[in-house]
């Protein structure tokens, strides 16, 4: 009877162990599911700052692209004014022996 007794006392203790054991392997589990959490976080975090860094970036160089475009079209535009006085409105620049200058004569508010 009294070996009878010791295999049952046995027997629940290794049961009891049993439990403790999935315990402590399903607290572990846990544990790195979540520190597995944290760091998923941690990286999106950190992925949506360079994502929001590089969109600044386009923004600042499509406004650049934009005022360089700007300045081509004014550029373009100077040279097609030109050939637009000659062509249609027979403009011309003069020689130089029908330029005049004309010199304004002094005052007195110029003198001082």
């Amino acid at each position: 009877m009294n070996n009878n007794n010791d295999d049952d006392v046995i027997s629940s203790s290794r049961k009891g162990l049993k439990k403790v054991a999935v315990y402590a392997v399903l607290v572990a589990l846990v544990f790195t599911s979540a520190m597995m959490v944290v760091f998923q976080v941690f990286e999106y975090r950190h992925d949506y700052r360079d994502l929001s860094a590089y969109m600044r970036e386009r923004d600042d160089l499509n406004a650049e692209w934009g005022r360089l475009l700007i300045e081509q079209q004014t550029f373009g535009a100077t040279a097609q004014i030109g050939s637009r006085a000659v062509t249609q409105l027979r403009m011309f620049s003069p020689p130089a022996t029908q330029t005049v200058v004309i010199s304004l004569p002094m005052t007195s508010k110029q003198d001082k």
